[in-house]
């Protein structure tokens, strides 16, 4: 075990980030929760009982305390989060003693493993609100989904937000090339096709590329054009632990990975060409999509054809309308991303957005 001695005597394993207090004189207990604080990115303080130094024990933000240590905690300070582990599956008196210290869990590995993980990942992170997920989809080909999807983000990251845009479409050919950044470093899909369990949010905010003060992921230009579900899972809950607000680009149609990231969107945004073929087209994404996700509008493109105007294509979808898409002219500046001109029309539309759908998530 490396670490340091802090002047009581406390163990203090170096660097990780602040984790949880941990209360044992079991060495073999130690080691596997110094081994699953190493896992979740944390960096705990060990104390054989309770810390002699005033205020250790109410302001940890998590407290494992061994059940050797059990009884040398029975007078310490009653407060929330603190969780009994132990090894023996059949020792009933586990209980009794968990009550005696106001624990409000009991853990018994290695079968809870994966779960104080996550729990000691959760305080070490600082989890808060999730990100508010908006998922943007084409009602057919050519609707225009993936600019919007970048114009939205970049809106987001211009407004102060914590902004994370994801493209789930494996054959799109790359938001980091819509935005201009297919050389920037960082990783993209491909490397996360093995995670498994939990990802560090912090972890995966820091090796994406960062674009127009964004971060994305996106994919690669190589042959892998699938990642697991239970990858994706993964990836995407890491992305909105961090907070702020995360845009999916996502494919019109729906598989298994395509249907983990909508179990995490919060709104959903079909861009709908004002054309009659799109409205059938789009109807057909809809029903697809709407079995997963509940908070589906739509964003109407035109132009229009004859007899056709947003809130007509919104009766014909029986959705919620959220606006009319407006065109961008990009001639003045070929390098700016999608809403990248700040008082340009995609740009407030995006921005009348956000104002809306932060309201609507009590931000």
């Amino acid at each position: 075990m490396a670490g340091a001695i802090a002047h009581d005597g406390s163990t203090v394993v170096e660097g990780r980030r602040s984790g949880p207090l941990i209360v044992t004189e079991d060495v073999e207990l130690l080691d596997d929760l110094l081994r699953l604080c190493a896992a979740a990115g944390a960096r705990p303080e060990v104390h054989p009982g309770v810390p002699a130094h005033r205020g250790s024990w109410e302001a940890a933000p998590l407290v494992l305390v061994g059940d050797d240590a059990a009884r040398r905690v029975r007078g310490a300070a009653r407060r929330r989060g603190v969780v009994l582990v132990g090894r023996d599956q059949d020792d009933p008196g586990v209980w009794r003693r968990a009550v005696e210290i106001g624990a409000d869990h009991v853990l018994v590995l290695p079968d809870g493993e994966q779960w104080l993980v996550d729990r000691i990942a959760d305080v070490a992170e600082g989890v808060g609100r999730p990100a508010l997920t908006v998922g943007v989809i084409g009602g057919r080909g050519g609707a225009g989904a993936s600019t919007l999807a970048c114009a939205l983000a970049v809106t987001s990251a211009r407004e102060g937000r914590r902004t994370l845009l994801v493209d789930a479409d494996p054959l799109g050919g790359g938001l980091d090339v819509l935005l201009g950044g297919e050389t920037a470093e960082g990783l993209r899909w491909p490397a996360f096709a093995a995670s498994r369990g939990r990802v560090g949010g912090g972890a995966l905010e820091e090796s994406l590329p960062k674009l127009h003060a964004l971060r994305v992921l996106s994919w690669d230009r190589g042959d892998t054009v699938a990642v697991p579900p239970q990858a994706v899972r993964a990836v995407l809950a890491a992305a909105r632990r961090r907070g702020g607000a995360v845009v999916v680009d996502l494919p019109r149609r729906v598989d298994e990975g395509v249907a983990e990231v909508l179990a995490q969107v919060d709104v959903g945004v079909l861009v709908v060409p004002a054309e009659l073929r799109a409205v059938a087209a789009a109807r057909r994404v809809a029903s697809a999509v709407g079995m997963v996700l509940g908070d589906l509008r739509i964003a109407v493109r035109g132009p229009f054809a004859p007899g056709l105007d947003d809130r007509e294509v919104a009766r014909l979808m029986g959705l919620p309308l959220v606006g009319e898409v407006p065109a961008e002219d990009t001639s003045r500046d070929g390098c700016a991303p999608p809403g990248g001109a700040a008082r340009g029309p995609l740009a407030r539309f995006c921005s009348a957005f956000w104002q809306r759908a932060s309201a609507e998530a009590g931000d």
